[in-house]
């Protein structure tokens, strides 16, 4: 039995809430169980300096802890003047998940920044973050429309992502806090709404994981992201 008492397929209560910062061009409180992000969606009007004169724009990320979103308070790391690799690597796959899935040219000359920001952690923070940021880019996009600033969204897909791991010998989908500090194999899925890999980020603990264990995983990530993007679905339509 799971810590959570889920099935090994069950996610954790997911709700996505939209335009909850009143000066974002787009932006989401997503929760996956005890763990909440807010993802901001911001219009910059020109891009970064290296794709001046390219015709192509840019989706990029910020992320962030905030000191009590864990049992501990933890300093904040504007204090220490840089951002922890962990922290970096996390932004970085956020921007890229994102930029898997949006037209760059059609966007034109533009840059969109994502921030997000965890208001508190029960593990898969960035898959939670992931999740929401396209909620809040699809917002975003949609203002930009409605002002004439793109003819149509650069939106080519959905995109989400969802943890899975061996806990006890046996795969699971969505590991909370308890379950990822204790699991053999701790692993991460990047998909797309048509069912394409953007990252897999996998790791064990101890004993190296199977072949087959990888794809037990990889059928739960698929079966989550799907029920995820029919949430995005759900939530931008209303």
């Amino acid at each position: 039995m799971r810590p959570s008492r889920r099935a090994p397929d069950e996610l954790r209560p997911v709700s996505i809430e939209r335009a909850v910062a009143r000066y974002a061009e787009g932006s989401c409180l997503i929760k996956f169980g005890e763990t909440h992000v807010l993802v901001t969606a911001s219009l910059e009007d020109k891009p970064p300096p290296w794709l001046r004169g390219t015709g192509k724009g840019w989706v990029t990320a910020e992320y962030a802890m905030l000191p009590r979103a864990t049992h501990e308070r933890t300093r904040r790391e504007s204090s220490s003047g840089k951002p922890s690799g962990r922290t970096q690597e996390i932004q970085r796959l956020v921007g890229r998940s994102l930029r898997a899935v949006v037209d760059l040219v059609r966007l034109g000359e533009k840059q969109i920044m994502i921030d997000c920001d965890v208001l508190q952690a029960d593990g898969g923070t960035r898959t939670a973050s992931i999740t929401g940021a396209w909620v809040a880019l699809h917002d975003c996009f949609q203002w930009m429309v409605g002002r004439n600033m793109l003819n149509v969204s650069p939106l080519k897909d959905h995109v989400a992502a969802i943890s899975c791991g061996i806990s006890r010998g046996q795969a699971v989908l969505d590991l909370d806090y308890a379950e990822d500090s204790e699991a053999q194999t701790d692993a991460n899925f990047v998909i797309t709404g048509s069912g394409g890999l953007v990252e897999v980020q996998g790791t064990a603990e101890g004993a190296p994981f199977s072949e087959d264990q990888l794809i037990d995983m990889l059928a739960l990530a698929k079966g989550g992201v799907a029920k995820l993007v029919a949430l995005q679905k759900q939530a931008v339509a209303g």
